[in-house]
């Protein structure tokens, strides 16, 4: 196990440098000046040359890049263009409040996938089988961005019960919680259902049944924990999905977390905030699909073997 940790640990790595790397220059190649958003177009070239050479601006991109990774290599983010503030308060600020958003999704959609799941699976073509159909159906046809408007219209305007926008009301989570739950719910409810449905006519699971045990209890003990395999390993990738979908799904409730802080930073040419939020959704997600593989690997000894 620890050879396969190990393993693991170093593709970590040379990943995530690569995907700062492609986000710096890919910031740089993208049009609009920051300086010209800061001051304005009328402001006059001596201010625009002063303020350049101030934020290292005018300084060869290979040179800019190699400050860049010494500053990551001390701990430091640099300053946001826009504010002045370390971008390291900018995102502490901003990240817990959409990780509170990613992990009330996440829960959510396994609250509802997993009962849902092997309910259907377990009575194929019954009521529950037929529900977690229509779910799924429903689930994949409306994604986030379209779901938050209608639960806008829901809740917030035609019965007013929820908060609409913001943070700081109680319930103001509510919203856009299901708006990122709903779907991922849609899609791990067919997973649940597809995996359940195979273990539970598996040679072990009749094995158990011949041995006398109630039908329910074979398949709590027996083929639930290999049925939820895949659903680990979906749910560990969909979570990177998850918090890159809660940019668009911040910006329909105005929830103040790390999404709509990154649109803020594009529109203004913030380079540093944008890099800052790219390193920490990168590590975030690396580390989330790590713990994924390891715990698979815990779940399943062939893995590792392998």
């Amino acid at each position: 196990m620890s050879r396969y940790a190990l393993a693991r640990i170093l593709l970590f790595i040379p990943t995530l440098w690569g995907l700062l790397t492609l986000v710096f220059f890919l910031n740089r190649a993208m049009p609009g000046d920051p300086v010209e958003i800061m001051l304005g177009e009328n402001a006059a070239p001596a201010r625009r040359t002063e303020m350049r050479h101030a934020l290292g601006l005018d300084r060869p991109l290979a040179v800019q890049y190699g400050y860049y990774l010494a500053g990551l290599a001390t701990g430091r983010l640099g300053r946001s263009l826009r504010t002045g503030r370390p971008v390291s308060a900018e995102l502490a600020g901003a990240f817990p409040r959409t990780l509170d958003l990613g992990c009330c999704a996440m829960l959510l959609a396994c609250l509802i996938a997993v009962p849902l799941g092997t309910a259907a699976a377990r009575r194929p073509g019954g009521g529950w089988d037929a529900t977690a159909r229509l779910f799924s159906s429903a689930g994949f046809s409306l994604p986030s961005f379209f779901l938050g408007p209608l639960l806008i219209l829901a809740f917030a305007v035609r019965y007013p019960w929820l908060p609409v926008s913001g943070a700081d009301e109680p319930g103001s989570i509510v919203l856009p919680t299901l708006a990122l739950g709903l779907p991922l719910a849609a899609l791990l409810v067919r997973i649940v259902r597809t995996s359940a449905g195979e273990e539970t006519h598996r040679e072990y699971v009749r094995a158990a049944l011949a041995r006398g045990l109630r039908e329910e209890t074979a398949f709590r003990r027996h083929a639930l924990r290999n049925a939820l395999l895949p659903v680990v390993t979906v749910a560990g990738l969909q979570f990177g999905a998850v918090l890159t979908g809660a940019i668009i799904t911040e910006k329909i409730f105005r929830w103040p977390g790390l999404g709509t802080l990154v649109l803020t930073a594009i529109t203004g040419r913030d380079y540093p905030v944008v890099q800052g939020a790219v390193l920490l959704f990168a590590a975030t997600v690396l580390t989330v699909n790590l713990g994924t593989d390891l715990l698979y690997a815990r779940i399943d000894p062939r893995v590792r073997h392998a």
